[in-house]
């Protein structure tokens, strides 16, 4: 039979964090007091991650219970989960995930292959779906040396010759391609960084995935283009704009239309998972018609949506592979419990 500890590492081993945190608090172990807050302490940083709590990534954990809150994450696990923040101010020091989207695009990987093991697909869609928000950034990263970072935008799109951001600039079909809440978007993308807080952070929220699509919009599909795209050089713009294809089809496939059968999109049911596998072969085969979609072919071992990792590598420009950030922080949590 086992053991209420053996429990408590099943749970570890599952990402099971929040029922992990809640068993340890009603005692059930009957571990020593400092190993159950300090396992609780990690137990809230793991449920950040597994919930892409993006903004909080990387920061002192704080629970309200003094005893917990004076242990500390590790500063190997801390660090690798503030490389894919947000920060929440625009003079932030540390720029996470709008320096570089490759470490936010490993853990998403991480994430939902977690999810996929624990069958839980709605929040596996999610992660998709958030995935697809942000891969014309992650694709428009090699071109801009940031992934969209709107304190450093403005030298890389806008000027004399670029309609990006300009207002108006939408009212005039002819004139540029993007709709009007994309120009909104990417004329708030311009100034948002002399901003306070409140109003950097509401961009976030808000803008910054529609500057994603307008950004894709530049590469993919300008009737007229301007100097966004005009100034590069032509086997950069080239390569970009399959990239950017190569996102765009995904955030159109039908594993990303399965965000709006489930609870957190429009509808009520949720998606079984041979319905997502369905979902996600349907979109490769679609994806595949592109000149960059045979390289979506699905090396990762074992990978539960074959040829996703490939398809963000695809689109960076560069290899992404799943983190390992969960499993490492079960691992230690284990430690800790058969310590």
């Amino acid at each position: 039979m086992e053991t209420a500890r053996d429990v408590l590492t099943t749970l570890a081993r599952r990402y099971a964090f929040g029922d992990l945190a809640a068993l340890c608090e009603a005692g059930v172990a009957r571990l020593p007091s400092c190993v159950a807050a300090e396992v609780r302490l990690l137990c809230s940083f793991g449920q950040r991650l597994i919930d892409l709590d993006a903004e909080d990534f990387g920061m002192p954990e704080r629970t309200g219970d003094p005893e917990v809150d004076e242990y500390t994450v590790p500063e190997h696990l801390l660090a690798r989960a503030r490389a894919s923040r947000m920060p929440q101010s625009a003079k932030e020091r540390s720029r996470g995930a709008l320096r570089t989207l490759r470490p936010a695009y490993g853990l998403l990987l991480e994430v939902i292959e977690a999810r996929w093991h624990r069958r839980e697909m709605a929040p596996l869609v999610a992660a998709v779906h958030i995935a697809s928000e942000y891969l014309p950034l992650l694709a428009w990263q090699p071109v801009l040396g940031h992934a969209g970072d709107p304190a450093l935008l403005p030298e890389s799109v806008s000027g004399p010759g670029s309609r990006f951001g300009v207002p108006g600039g939408a009212t005039r079909p002819r004139d540029c391609s993007l709709t009007r809440p994309q120009q909104s978007a990417a004329e708030r993308a311009l100034r948002v960084a002399r901003e306070p807080g409140p109003g950097w952070r509401n961009y976030l929220d808000r803008q910054h995935s529609t500057v994603a699509s307008a950004l894709c919009t530049c590469a993919v599909s300008c009737r007229t283009p301007c100097d966004v795209v005009t100034r590069l050089n032509p086997d950069v713009l080239s390569a970009l704009s399959e990239r950017c294809r190569v996102a765009q089809e995904f955030a159109d496939g039908a594993l990303v239309r399965l965000r709006h059968a489930a609870p957190v999109g429009h509808g009520f049911g949720v998606p079984n998972p041979d319905e997502v596998s369905d979902a996600w072969t349907r979109t490769r085969t679609s994806v595949g018609r592109l000149s960059l979609g045979g390289r979506v072919v699905g090396d990762v071992a074992d990978y539960p949506l074959p040829g996703l990792p490939e398809l963000f590598s695809v689109a960076a420009g560069q290899e992404i592979v799943p983190d390992t950030l969960l499993r490492d922080l079960s691992d230690h949590l284990v430690a800790i419990l058969q310590g």
